[in-house]
């Protein structure tokens, strides 16, 4: 009988601790409004979905309102970002080149009558064949990439110059860091 006593009162302790716990949490969330989250907490994941720039969110306000100045500022950064560098003899994308590539595919997607022309560049290393199809490359990587995001196909378009148009005459290992790149036009 004691043993039954317990069990019950033990019972009634853990859900008294339950319930205990189960308030606080919600007392600590409380609307939002004081817990430091911004408006893009809100459930409109900038950049995930596409339709979070110039759309009201849940509050009502446009998420552009709800991003910070730095927010706002690395945004800027990104979009004035056209120029992609590569590494000697690769296509593939830097971090910092992806999430520039993030803030183009949300503006393409915004404005689905902006197109991209997306020109590949190599340095003068290889054959003429070799390096226009490098170029190729790295400009179809840019363009998987904000396929990828969400951005329709007929926005882009991809066109290889090789080592035809340097932006650096030099034979330099800078000059050639220089013509290894993609450029958004």
């Amino acid at each position: 009988m004691r043993n039954n006593k317990f069990y019950k009162l033990s019972m009634v302790a853990v859900f008294a601790l339950f319930l205990a716990a189960c308030q606080s949490s919600t007392d600590d969330m409380g609307d939002g409004s004081d817990s430091g989250m911004g408006d893009d907490d809100n459930g409109s994941m900038n950049g995930d979905n596409g339709d979070s720039m110039g759309r009201g969110n849940a509050n009502g306000m446009d998420d552009m309102d709800g991003l910070s100045a730095a927010e706002m500022r690395d945004r800027d950064e990104a979009l004035t970002t056209t120029v992609f560098y590569f590494d000697f003899d690769r296509s593939d994308l830097s971090a910092e080149a992806r999430e520039a590539l993030v803030y183009h595919a949300n503006r393409l997607m915004e404005n689905s009558s902006l197109r991209y022309r997306i020109e590949g560049h190599a340095d003068e290393r290889g054959t003429r064949e070799y390096n226009l199809a490098l170029g190729e490359r790295r400009g179809q990587a840019i363009e998987r990439y904000l396929q990828v995001q969400g951005v329709s196909s007929n926005q882009l378009e991809v066109i290889s110059y090789g080592e035809e148009q340097p932006i650096d005459p030099g034979t330099s290992d800078a000059a050639h860091a220089r013509n290894r790149r993609v450029e958004i036009q």
